[in-house]
């Protein structure tokens, strides 16, 4: 399996991928419908690609015109693989990577603020649940008009209730379902 960007000014460079079976690349067909949903949305704006992998989320919206982009992972193979992938497309200035656990970040106090948080884990962990909470109790990590994507398993979702993000939209591709949160 190979990964690449779609479109924008790095359009078309292959991204390395995280060595070992950790991490779940995303789709192609499901990366250009985010990005066609979000569309000209991402000019300008600030990601945070929380669980970054092979960080070809953050990378495709750096293409796409993204101001910059937050990558984060927790472990060593995943943010080796973002800087090569980052520098290979030449975001590097644009690009803000970090190695630790999502879920202490979220809970600290923000130090800038994001107008996407997109949430992508290890499946099956409820892993996205956590991270979504937590960034429901503080949402000074979001802009006033900011919003969290959540990539997970179709079989994952649970509706639960939140004190300040609401659910805008679902969209499912194959075994790839984007849920989309948006401040109430």
């Amino acid at each position: 399996m190979s990964i690449r960007v779609i479109s924008g000014t790095a359009k078309g460079r292959k991204l390395k991928l995280v060595p070992g079976d950790t991490t779940r690349p995303v789709m192609d067909r499901v990366k250009e419908s985010l990005f066609n949903i979000l569309a000209s949305d991402v000019l300008d704006s600030n990601w945070w690609d929380l669980f970054a992998g092979t960080g070809a989320i953050g990378i495709e919206a750096l293409s796409r015109g993204a101001t910059s982009v937050r990558f984060t992972d927790l472990n060593r193979a995943p943010i080796e693989t973002i800087k090569e992938n980052v520098e290979h497309c030449q975001f590097g200035k644009q690009a803000e990577i970090r190695r630790g656990d999502a879920f202490t970040m979220l809970a600290g106090r923000a130090d800038r603020q994001f107008e996407y948080i997109y949430i992508a884990p290890p499946q099956y962990k409820d892993m996205w649940l956590e991270a979504l909470k937590l960034i429901d109790d503080h949402m000074d990590w979001l802009t006033d008009d900011g919003s969290v994507i959540v990539q997970i398993d179709p079989s994952e979702y649970q509706d639960f209730p939140l004190n300040n993000l609401v659910e805008g939209e679902q969209r499912k591709y194959g075994n790839t379902l984007l849920v989309f949160y948006d401040q109430k």
